[in-house]
């Protein structure tokens, strides 16, 4: 995995010198590919070549360095080489429910 660091509460931000929470998770899912890789794995775990696949191949590179940071972060868990979403990991997509289904009002609205 990726030594990079990811955004998390307490660590400076973009948005936050000081880490907000809510800046902290905003950084965090405002990473290339990262909101991706939750909606991929919001049914079931996925192995690595698996998960790169269903992210329409996306380098090697970038989904080791962005599953390493959801990991760092406690939302995504590994287990061997299958990667699924934490309890934490469920939550936030959980709470991305009802953002999804305002970008589908707002979709229809602006057409």
């Amino acid at each position: 995995m990726s030594d990079a660091k990811a955004p998390l509460p307490g660590r400076k931000v973009r948005g936050s010198s000081h880490g907000r929470p809510i800046m902290a998770a905003l950084d965090l899912l405002g990473r290339r590919w990262a909101l991706r890789i939750l909606w991929e794995l919001r049914h079931q775990p996925l192995g690595f070549r698996a998960l790169q696949g269903a992210c329409d191949d996306m380098s090697s590179s970038v989904l080791r360095d962005r599953l390493g940071e959801l990991a760092e972060a406690r939302i995504v868990d590994r287990d061997r080489d299958t990667y699924a979403l934490s309890s934490l990991g469920v939550e936030l997509v959980n709470a991305l429910a009802p953002l999804s289904e305002w970008s589908t009002r707002w979709a229809d609205a602006i057409r």
